[in-house]
């Protein structure tokens, strides 16, 4: 099963290696973008504000170029 990110990647013609250069790119980190990329982040329900993930996924949408709320609902 593919994690949300990884969906829309793949409607982007987007690659794992571009994907994480990107968010490299950002400033996230390599270990943190293969998170991102496998879906640790849909195991949470409550972001704060400021949460790291939460940043990171703001990342990670610009790179996909959708809206934050596109990598959190289902």
């Amino acid at each position: 099963m593919s994690s949300r990110v990884q969906q829309l990647a793949k409607k982007n013609n987007m690659t794992f290696d571009e994907f994480i250069g990107e968010m490299r790119k950002r400033g996230c980190s390599e270990p943190t973008a293969i998170k991102i990329w496998k879906g640790a982040y849909e195991e949470f329900d409550d972001f704060k504000d400021n949460d790291i993930y939460l940043s990171n996924l703001r990342k990670a949408a610009d790179v996909l170029r959708v809206r934050t709320g596109m990598l959190v609902l289902n």
